[in-house]
């Protein structure tokens, strides 16, 4: 796991990029987040898609909606970066859409663009 601290419109988002996969359910979810915000005291991540499990992509599994609401509840703004085209699940695509109009969790297709969302004014909560 790679982890990088990127300071934009003065909020700070800690950029993680793995190999391996680093969030397979709720509990290995929170102790990310948790290491994360003990070691860089940043509660704005962005993570590649290919860290998380495929099944927090099948929305019946309801792994996405726990380990969301969890983030939530702990005040951590989240964005997935990575390439979801081959999601062709309507209810799927539709909550992606939904969540990224929010002000927390977020999918985008690049690193930059998860950054851009997780440093807007609009939504910025600077938790350093």
């Amino acid at each position: 796991m790679k982890t990088e601290v990127i300071k934009k419109n003065n909020t700070e988002v800690v950029v993680v990029s793995s190999e391996e996969l680093l969030i397979t359910d709720a509990q290995s979810a929170l102790d990310l987040v948790m290491t994360i915000k003990y070691e860089t005291g940043c509660t704005n991540i962005a993570i590649n898609k290919e860290a998380v499990a495929d099944d927090f992509f099948v929305l019946s599994t309801c792994l996405a909606g726990e380990i969301l609401q969890k983030f939530v509840n702990y005040g951590v703004r989240f964005a997935i970066y990575g390439d979801f085209s081959k999601y062709t699940s309507k209810p799927l695509n539709d909550f992606m859409y939904e969540s990224n109009q929010g002000k927390d969790i977020y999918f985008q297709p690049t690193v930059s663009l998860a950054v851009d969302k997780l440093s807007e004014q609009g939504g910025n909560k600077n938790r350093r």
